[in-house]
């Protein structure tokens, strides 16, 4: 927060970036699901799993080709105009190279996966790193600014336009796995081309060796960090394709990516605002910890519920939407569901970290995650993809803990009060799901339609959890959510007056 930026002004543009972040990733989401269903019936288990597999080379390499100077450039106290033109040119530079690289080693890439159909996959790909090269810079500008709005509408425009429309209707004109790779370079295009028409990087100052060295040492830990997310939201996918083949990871990759839109839904939302919210009071240790405290509290409180209730109506969600042939995927996402607010909970600590500067003490957790995930997951291959799946959950659970243990030295909060907070969401948690259990049953005992226990079954949970917190808020939201859902309500009031502080761009 700027010397000039009241405690109160800083809030609603929080709680208004939330709002338009929440749009963003609700419409992305929605958009994701509607795609997914669509392409899923156009297209083979195979065609996914060649894919998958070359993203996984290419969003592990993405990092290298940013060197973290995108979040550095959020993160500094004191940005000059130097430090922008010298991120973007080494952004676009240090793009081009990687591109260039993956370029050559296409080919041994596809024999290590033994898949012969992968080296042009990946060939054309690697056009995303000068592609996101050239925008990094103004996207960093963006979020510094809190101008969640546009960010929002971005990734709205870009994901319906760039991937669905084009990739669904490439795949009904019969071009099969071309149509994921060309939806895939058509998204980053046009995020690219937004961004450089909302912040394009005015050269001001000349770029130079000093002002690198200013941001590359945070964006060197940033980096090794990421290369550890990556790697832990890779290396399951690489044990599945090397181990098991393209249909098997094609169907854990659907799991993992259902499992997964609700959680980027809610952990995005809060990430991509928190940071650079963080950011303005890194050093507040007061006010971090309430936030994080809070935050961490209100994730619990919907992501637990939801897992429950998601693995319980897997037997029915998946039919509905994905078809007969993608049962084998149940099992699997009825694991990993369980773990979406272990997954979900620990971003809280990500972005206090970045925020806050501790970025080689995340490093060696995320590391240590990615190294979990793989251990996990070979492990558990030999059990097929339900064995994947356990393992990936254990690998969640303890990265939960270690990055939790993190944020509460840095913001000196105790065990005890950080478990208290996360209480309420046990108990709303055992709520949901018992009247979702209890309803489904029934469902399938009376011999009825999948379509029925879904519908069903989520009317059980939506109305047991909203009666839950009208008759019993404390019990059900805790002191925490009871918090979040009045300021909630003093932003939507002071939005409503015409004299109300305004929220956020």
């Amino acid at each position: 927060m700027t010397a000039k930026e009241p405690q109160s002004s800083l809030t609603h543009r929080t709680v208004g970036g939330m709002v338009w972040a929440a749009w963003g990733n609700g419409a992305v989401a929605l958009l994701k699901v509607v795609v997914l269903v669509v392409l899923t019936r156009l297209l083979s288990p195979a065609d996914f799993g060649i894919v998958s597999a070359a993203l996984v080379v290419i969003n592990f390499s993405l990092n290298f080709s940013q060197l973290g100077l995108g979040p550095a450039l959020v993160q500094r106290p004191a940005l000059e105009p130097r430090h922008i033109s010298t991120a973007f040119v080494a952004s676009t530079t240090f793009g081009v190279l990687m591109a260039a690289a993956i370029w050559s080693v296409a080919p041994a890439i596809a024999q290590f996966f033994r898949m012969e159909h992968l080296e042009p996959v990946v060939r054309w790909l690697a056009l995303v790193f000068p592609i996101a090269g050239l925008a990094t810079a103004s996207e960093s500008l963006l979020q510094r600014e809190l101008r969640f709005r546009l960010i929002a509408n971005r990734d709205v425009l870009a994901y319906g336009l760039g991937y669905g429309a084009i990739g669904v209707g490439l795949a009904l004109m019969g071009y099969g796995i071309w149509s994921l790779v060309v939806a895939q370079l058509a998204q980053v295009v046009l995020r690219t081309a937004i961004l450089l028409w909302a912040s394009p990087p005015l050269f001001r100052a000349r770029p130079s060796w000093g002002s690198f060295l200013d941001l590359i040492h945070y964006g060197v830990g940033q980096s090794v960090a990421r290369v550890g997310v990556i790697l832990a939201n890779q290396t399951d996918n690489l044990v599945v394709g090397r181990w098991l083949g393209a249909v098997a990871l094609g169907q854990y990759s659907r799991a993992y990516q259902l499992m997964a839109l609700p959680t980027s839904l809610i952990g995005d939302v809060l990430d991509k605002v928190l940071f650079p919210t963080m950011a303005r009071v890194q050093d507040d240790a007061r006010r971090l910890g309430s936030a994080y405290l809070q935050g961490t509290a209100f994730l619990a409180l919907i992501t637990l519920p939801a897992g429950i209730v998601a693995a319980l109506l897997a037997p029915d969600l998946v039919p509905v939407l994905f078809g007969q042939r993608w049962v084998g995927l149940i099992p699997p996402f009825q694991v990993l569901a369980l773990g979406m607010m272990f997954r979900t909970c620990y971003r809280m600590s990500d972005s206090l970290s970045r925020a806050t500067g501790k970025v080689y003490r995340r490093a060696w957790r995320q590391w240590l995650f990615a190294g979990l995930v793989f251990l996990g997951a070979w492990v558990g291959h030999f059990q097929g993809l339900t064995g994947v799946a356990l393992g990936v959950l254990l690998a969640f659970f303890i990265n939960y803990l270690s990055m939790a243990q993190l944020s509460l030295s840095v913001t000196r909060i105790s065990w005890s009060r950080f478990v208290r907070a996360q209480l309420p969401a046990v108990w709303l948690g055992v709520l949901v799901g018992a009247a979702t259990l209890a309803t489904t049953s029934a469902v399938r005992y009376l011999g009825l339609s999948h379509l029925i226990g879904l519908v069903a079954g989520t009317l059980a949970a939506l109305g047991s959890a909203l009666l839950a917190a009208w008759l019993m808020p404390r019990l059900a939201l805790g002191e925490h959510g009871m918090q979040v859902r009045s300021t909630l309500r003093s932003y939507l009031l002071a939005r409503m007056h015409p004299l109300g502080a305004r929220g956020s761009r």
